[in-house]
C-alpha cells in the first residue's frame, strides 16, 4: 500500500505511514480525566504515532460499562501513545500493576506520555511501567497473573496474529479478561482474526459494535 493511503482510514500495510516528523500535542477528556497526549508522527513510528479512533472507542466502552479498573493489574498490548494504559491507570490508581507495552522503538513516545499524565500529587504507588514486548518472542518474560489485558487497534498484520494469540494464551493462562477493541479492516483481515485465530484459543464475544466507525470491541477468555 503506498503511504499516503486512504485519507478516512490511512492505515498501511506497512510502516511508512508518515514520510516526514513532526509532533502534535492533543488533550482528550476522558471518564472525568484530563490526558494530554504527544502524537510524534514519523515514519520511525508509522502506526504507532497517532490515537486511533478504536483506542477512544474501548475508552468509552469501559466507561459505559462500568469496567472495574480499581485493584486490578492491567497490561495493555501495542499501546502506541498509551492513551488506554494511561487512563487505566490514572482511573485505577490503586491497581498493584499497569503495564504499558509496544516495540521497542514506540517506547520512547509511550514513556513521555506517561510521564506527562502523572496525576498532580504524584502515583499513589508505583507509575505505569513501560517494556517492549514482540509478540510471539519474548511474552515468556511476562507473567500470566492479569486481570486485564486492553488491546486497541492491535490487529492490521495477519502474520502477527498467531503470534499474537500465543501472547494473549500465556498473559491470560491464570484467568485474565482481554478487552480488545478494532476497527474491522476487510484489507488487513481483521475479521478473521477474531473468526479464526482467536476463537481458537479464547471464548469470543462480541460486546459493542459502531456502525459509523465500523468498530467493534471484543471480550475474551482463556479457553
Amino acid at each position: 500500500m503506498a503511504c499516503g493511503g486512504d485519507e478516512e482510514d490511512p492505515f498501511p500495510a506497512d510502516d511508512c505511514l508518515f514520510a516526514e516528523t513532526f509532533s502534535l500535542d492533543s488533550v482528550f477528556h476522558l471518564m472525568g480525566e484530563e490526558l494530554r497526549i504527544n502524537q510524534v508522527f514519523g515514519a520511525d513510528l508509522g502506526v504507532a504515532a497517532p490515537v486511533w479512533e478504536a483506542a477512544l472507542h474501548l475508552c468509552r466502552y469501559l466507561e459505559d460499562e462500568s469496567v472495574e479498573l480499581r485493584g486490578r493489574r492491567i497490561i495493555e498490548l501495542g499501546a502506541g501513545t498509551g492513551l488506554v494504559g494511561i487512563l487505566a491507570a490514572r482511573l485505577g490508581m490503586f491497581a498493584p500493576s499497569v503495564t504499558l507495552t509496544d516495540l521497542p522503538l514506540a517506547l520512547p513516545q509511550l514513556q513521555a506520555n506517561v510521564s506527562a499524565n502523572t496525576p498532580s500529587d504524584g502515583w499513589p504507588s508505583v507509575p505505569p511501567t513501560v517494556l517492549p514486548l514482540s509478540w510471539g518472542r519474548d511474552h515468556l518474560n511476562f507473567p500470566s497473573d492479569w486481570d486485564l489485558v486492553l488491546c486497541a487497534d492491535i490487529i492490521y498484520l495477519p502474520e502477527t496474529y498467531p503470534l499474537l494469540v500465543e501472547t494473549l494464551a500465556h498473559l491470560c493462562r491464570n484467568g485474565a479478561e482481554v478487552y480488545l477493541s478494532s476497527k474491522m479492516r476487510k484489507e488487513h483481515r481483521t475479521p478473521s482474526f477474531y473468526e479464526e485465530f482467536l476463537p481458537s484459543r479464547f471464548n469470543v464475544e462480541l460486546v459493542c459494535h459502531d456502525d459509523k466507525q465500523n468498530n467493534n470491541v471484543y471480550r475474551a477468555s482463556l479457553q
